[in-house]
């Protein structure tokens, strides 16, 4: 029933809204919009006394956005604040011109939309809060520019606190891998996802080509769209996980292991990572060539050659106390990224690619150290991934 609803071509003409957010979650927007407006209003009634305007009835129409549709930029803090504050100027001075009429409501909602465009800060409340200002009665007319102020500006303020706030605590779902387009070694290169296909520009450039103001951000279209293009490429490479690509047996070293010692098994194995695990096997770091070289204090102007200051970091320093480090603890990366067993291959993609990650520790359901995947593991496993979806007879 549900399938035939969303897809209903009449319904959706109407406007008729797919499903896209599960129980849980709407129970958690409803919940921090009533406590919002319980806060905010709590607040005002106690700052100015009931008999006040404690609450502008548009907070409702703000709640719902921020609570609700949190990514939207309609829903951002200056939108809300200073399109609020801005309509609540705007009626205010069309009522002290025009005074209350269905004329000085249309010009109020009106007048504000036009000023929030070159402002940047289009809240659809906003209009509600011009109208209010010219057809909110006594209790509103007295208060003049102040309304502005009190309690438009301070609800508004308050009600995006909450809001934040209430993200912060509650918010807890893996959010996708944000879209990485610096490029790492500082050169004009961009980043090998931006090199084919889909760029920044593009989204923005089909953006502005609609004419008209979207309830998205190019930011969010963008992670969208790769969150699509990553499900597109799970259901043609099939469901290879980390567990199928990754080598399983692996060099490791502990926190207290020497530096000798694994900068010896880095080289006899012919390998440029070593995870660091504790006694249960849980990853507490990684330690790669690049950290030995990091901490060997590399300077031109130093009289010391490379293998020379390589060979000092090495060297057991005698007695209790040293100057450098003399353990894998003290140089490794901590906290190491991880993946798990079970994650798709595809997810590996824009961390071997844009982030600058050569290879990534993989731990089992308990956390434990179980494999490690590497860019060649990945690049592998995707030719054999499409070799095996292409016709027979056909080659890559």
């Amino acid at each position: 029933m549900k399938n035939l609803l969303e897809n209903s071509r009449w319904l959706l003409w109407l406007g008729f809204q797919r499903q896209t957010v599960d129980a849980r979650e709407r129970a958690r927007d409803v919940t921090g919009a009533v406590l919002g407006l319980l806060l905010t209003g709590g607040l005002s009634w106690w700052a100015w006394g009931a008999e006040s305007v404690w609450l502008g009835a548009p907070m409702g129409a703000s709640a719902v956005l921020l609570f609700a549709v949190p990514s939207s930029p309609l829903a951002q803090p200056w939108p809300v604040v200073v399109g609020n504050l801005m309509a609540a100027l705007v009626g205010v001075f069309i009522y002290r011109a025009l005074g209350a009429s269905p004329l000085s409501a249309a010009l109020a909602g009106g007048l504000a939309l036009a000023l929030m465009f070159p402002m940047r800060c289009v809240h659809p409340p906003g209009g509600a809060v011009a109208i209010t200002a010219v057809v909110g009665g006594t209790a509103v007319h007295a208060l003049g520019f102040g309304f502005a102020l009190a309690p438009i500006a301070v609800n508004s303020a308050a009600l995006v606190a909450c809001a934040l706030l209430w993200r912060r605590l509650t918010h807890n779902h893996v959010a996708p891998h944000p879209v990485v387009h610096a490029n790492r070694h500082r050169t004009s290169d961009a980043a090998p996802q931006d090199r084919i296909g889909m760029t920044t520009a593009d989204l923005d450039a089909a953006l502005r080509s609609f004419n008209e103001l979207l309830d998205i951000d190019s930011e969010s279209l963008e992670q969208v769209l790769r969150q699509a293009q990553g499900l597109a490429w799970q259901r043609q490479f099939g469901s290879v996980r980390c567990a199928d690509i990754m080598s399983r047996d692996l060099v490791t070293v502990e926190f207290a292991t020497p530096l000798q010692e694994a900068w010896t098994l880095l080289h006899r194995h012919r390998i440029r990572v070593l995870p660091v695990v504790d006694r249960a096997r849980r990853v507490v770091g990684v330690v790669t060539l690049v950290d030995f070289l990091k901490h060997a204090h590399l300077d031109p102007r130093d009289h010391l050659s490379l293998g020379q200051r390589v060979r000092r970091l090495l060297a057991p320093t005698p007695g209790d106390h040293s100057d450098k480090a003399e353990v894998v603890g003290q140089i490794m990366t901590s906290p190491a990224q991880t993946v798990a067993e079970l994650d798709s291959v595809v997810d590996l993609v824009p961390m071997l690619s844009d982030s600058g990650m050569h290879h990534l520790p993989v731990v089992d359901a308990e956390r434990r150290l179980s494999g490690i995947v590497t860019q060649s593991d990945l690049v592998a496993a995707l030719y054999r991934a499409q070799s095996a979806a292409l016709p027979s007879g056909n080659s890559v």
